[in-house]
């Protein structure tokens, strides 16, 4: 799942990025941007079933995996920028964009700013909204007990709202796998990020402008961003798809790896003959 002995680095806005690479290079790109606190490791499932067919990117944002953080403010706008100058570094024109949660704000903003970069769009358990007073409020209060209590508790917070009910019985080697990755984040990235997305802003004004075929894809249980929220992007993004994934909670590609891989593939292929 960690996809280590694969992890490459390059260079891009001075920052060492870390990211896999699989697959032949001439075939249609898919991009996977992971979510907050995570890194790429989460699209293991994804990256193994998809390499023999397609080039596949999975990278780690700044100031998360094997990334650097660099020394600048944290936002969405930056994150972009950095994508679009991996893009260019890579030599990769249209990809397909896949992002989950964080990585759906960052595909969002990318695509409304640079429509013309991209082949189609994946949003995974993400929204296109801005964070209402009570939510900022929230994510300054997460830095506040961070820096009181501690990374520990903070992962296992983390956990119960990141994954469903039935995963703790049925995916505990998932949940170890996301404590992990939240557990090596530093303590500054996560303040910086919390502070990018407290901040971001919404992008739903202009989901009609999309031109490219989308797929969204939402857990039934996802209690961060619920499937009521995916279906009013659904509603707004012209001749786009959705699919409710079962038995899966936010982290709905790794609780249900199966059922999100077959509406990925699916998708995909759609895409590749279109």
């Amino acid at each position: 799942m960690h996809y280590s002995e694969n992890s490459l680095t390059i260079t891009v806005n001075d920052l060492t990025v870390s990211y896999i690479d699989e697959g032949p290079t001439n075939s249609p790109t898919i991009i996977f941007i992971h979510g907050f606190p995570l890194n790429k490791s989460m699209w293991g499932k994804q990256i193994e079933i998809l390499k023999e067919n397609y080039r596949v990117i999975a990278y780690d944002i700044r100031g998360h995996g094997n990334t650097d953080a660099g020394s600048d403010s944290f936002s969405i706008e930056l994150f972009v920028n950095d994508l679009l100058s991996m893009m260019d570094a890579l030599m990769i024109k249209k990809p397909i964009l896949c992002g989950f949660s964080m990585g759906g704000y960052i595909a969002l903003n990318a695509i409304e700013n640079y429509p013309e970069c991209f082949n189609a769009l994946l949003l995974c358990d993400t929204n296109c909204t801005e964070d209402i007073p009570e939510a900022k409020e929230k994510r300054m209060k997460s830095i506040k007990n961070i820096k009181e209590k501690g990374l520990e508790q903070y992962a296992e917070e983390s956990l119960k709202k990141l994954f469903a009910p039935i995963s703790f019985s049925k995916h505990m080697e998932e949940i170890a796998v996301v404590k992990e990755m939240i557990m090596k984040t530093s303590e500054q990235s996560l303040f910086k990020t919390l502070h990018a997305l407290a901040e971001r802003k919404e992008t739903c004004t202009k989901l009609h402008q999309i031109k490219v075929p989308v797929l969204i894809i939402v857990g039934k249980e996802d209690e961060i961003t619920p499937p009521d929220v995916a279906m009013l992007m659904h509603a707004k993004i012209k001749g786009s798809t959705i699919h409710i994934i079962d038995h899966a909670g936010h982290l709905s590609n790794m609780e249900n790896s199966g059922e999100f891989n077959n509406q990925l593939t699916g998708f995909i292929s759609l895409i590749k003959h279109t």
